[in-house]
């Protein structure tokens, strides 16, 4: 099989930074991942009007091309447009179709914005839960990176309210068996070393300010262990956080969105990856939002782009090269 990768990138919300950052990674891609091509989903007439915006020579042809799929409506950066909530989708649609059929061996997707599709009509969350749907995957695993550093979600984009009521044994036993299979395939690490936090202040405090933790967090533990998952916990975030510690785990598993991710991106803003676990297709993406703001000014940044690419082709050329 061929170990050259061919990756799908979604542009995004088109009135925000997502087809400059796809103008940037266009413009440098033979020096930002050698040996991997790129095919970018979005409207052509779109990147070619914002790279003139940006002053960028976007090439035409070679490792980065360009597959056209017509706006609904014409773009203003900085300006949403519902009637591009469905074009915005349909490049999701594509690229994971593509993914499935061995068209593409990754899809990577550039930030798009939640409001404008709910105000289209359209129930949506996120890119995980979307494409997991789409997939028939009953336990995806939102997990980012930043160097050494990798922090895992048992829940995603939930109301805090709802937090405490998701966390099951179940999500808990699913979600420490993806962490282990997905590690060990994609990053190669043979024992991952798995710290889980728990959900309370001082992970519950023996009970006096709250049960999760002895009714659900540490059972789920002990069963992973059992399973031979190296799982420990559970771990009061606010001291699992701390670099004598992350030194000695390969990922965290947080409870809830806001528990992990503001360390995480602290730590690697700008530059860190989110990915999807858990689904029959490599996915990642950015850190950040569509900043709107900063469309068209040339004032983007696509180090978390650029990264999201490079472990994208990293963990597609570990399945490639797995392969029969």
């Amino acid at each position: 099989m061929n170990a050259r990768p061919r990756l799908a990138l979604t542009c995004g919300e088109p009135a925000g930074i997502g087809p400059d950052l796809c103008v940037m990674i266009g413009a440098t891609l033979p020096a930002l991942v050698a040996d991997c091509d790129i095919e970018c989903l979005a409207d052509e007439s779109l990147l070619r009007g914002r790279a003139a915006q940006l002053g960028i020579d976007l090439p035409d042809g070679g490792a980065f091309r360009i597959r056209h799929v017509p706006l609904s409506a014409p773009v203003t950066p900085g300006r949403l447009d519902a009637r591009n909530a469905r074009w915005v989708l349909s490049l999701l649609d594509m690229a994971l179709a593509g993914c499935r059929s061995g068209q593409y061996q990754a899809m990577v997707t550039a930030p798009v914005q939640k409001s404008i599709i709910n105000d289209a009509g359209i129930a949506f969350t996120g890119h995980t839960e979307y494409l997991a749907d789409h997939c028939g995957s009953t336990r995806p695993v939102m997990l980012l990176a930043a160097g050494s550093l990798r922090v895992a979600l048992a829940t995603t984009h939930l109301p805090l309210s709802a937090v405490s009521g998701a966390i099951t044994g179940t999500l808990l036993d699913e979600t420490l068996d993806i962490l282990q299979h997905d590690l060990r395939a994609f990053w190669g690490i043979t024992s991952p070393r798995i710290a889980v936090t728990g959900l309370n202040p001082h992970a519950g405090e023996s009970g006096h300010l709250g049960r999760e933790e002895i009714d659900t967090i540490q059972p789920a533990i002990a069963r992973a262990v059992a399973r031979g998952i190296r799982a420990t916990g559970p771990w009061p975030a606010d001291t699992l956080f701390t670099p004598r510690q992350l030194s000695q785990v390969d990922v965290v598993l947080a409870m809830y969105h806001d528990q992990g991710l503001p360390v995480l991106k602290h730590a690697g803003f700008g530059n860190a990856v989110n990915v999807t676990l858990g689904l029959p297709v490599i996915r990642t993406s950015v850190d950040h939002g569509t900043a709107l703001e900063l469309a068209g000014t040339g004032r983007a940044e696509d180090g978390s782009l650029r990264a999201a690419i490079q472990l994208a082709a990293q963990l597609a050329r570990s399945r490639l090269a797995a392969a029969p």
